[in-house]
């Protein structure tokens, strides 16, 4: 199966850490889904930026989706934790040992359905006490098992770096930094 990844964005998602990661996974040819949780394909982010998605959630065959990533911003974030289905979805990652991403403000959502317990996380400061279990370490992007955490905006790059190196090995996520100019 080729590698699929799911960005999933809700109304207040982060503009630059959900664009980013998209562009990042894209130019690594990876083939990288936008689903909107909102009912609809148009998602308007924290900074006023609307987005329109591939996919409302319930059109997407997760049986195809290698990956989950989450966007964070707010209410962004807090919008991703308010959905059950995909909820549901992520405990059926874990539970299956399929990789999780979560930046910013998002690892809560992990943090709220028990997923970083005995875990290092990351997220932006002031949201520790909502990674629920998690050993925080404050890392710029964090990696542990099958779950990668970034702090925010401004590392957005060098956390989609590492989710494709975590699919498609260092080689690759090196030479795509090296062509956007980019210096960890």
């Amino acid at each position: 199966m080729e590698t699929k990844v799911a960005v999933h964005l809700a109304e207040g998602f982060e503009e630059i850490e959900a664009v980013s990661i998209i562009d990042v996974l894209r130019r690594a040819a990876i083939e990288t889904v936008v689903v909107s949780v909102t009912g609809k394909p148009e998602v308007t982010g924290s900074h006023d930026i609307t987005i329109t998605a591939d996919q409302l959630f319930e059109e997407v065959d997760y049986n195809t989706i290698e990956m989950i990533v989450l966007p964070g911003g707010l209410p962004g974030a807090n919008n991703l934790k308010k959905h059950t289905g995909l909820n549901n979805r992520i405990i059926d990652f874990h539970k299956n040992g399929k990789p999780l991403g979560a930046i910013c403000a998002a690892p809560l959502v992990l943090g709220h359905l028990g997923i970083l317990k005995n875990q290092k996380a990351t997220c932006f400061p002031g949201f520790e006490d909502q990674l629920t279990g998690a050993e925080v370490t404050g890392a710029e992007v964090e990696t542990s098992g099958e779950i990668i955490t970034g702090k925010g905006a401004g590392v957005a790059i060098k956390f989609a770096l590492k989710i494709v190196e975590s699919l498609k090995g260092k080689e690759m996520a090196d030479t795509l930094a090296k062509k956007m100019i980019f210096k960890p």
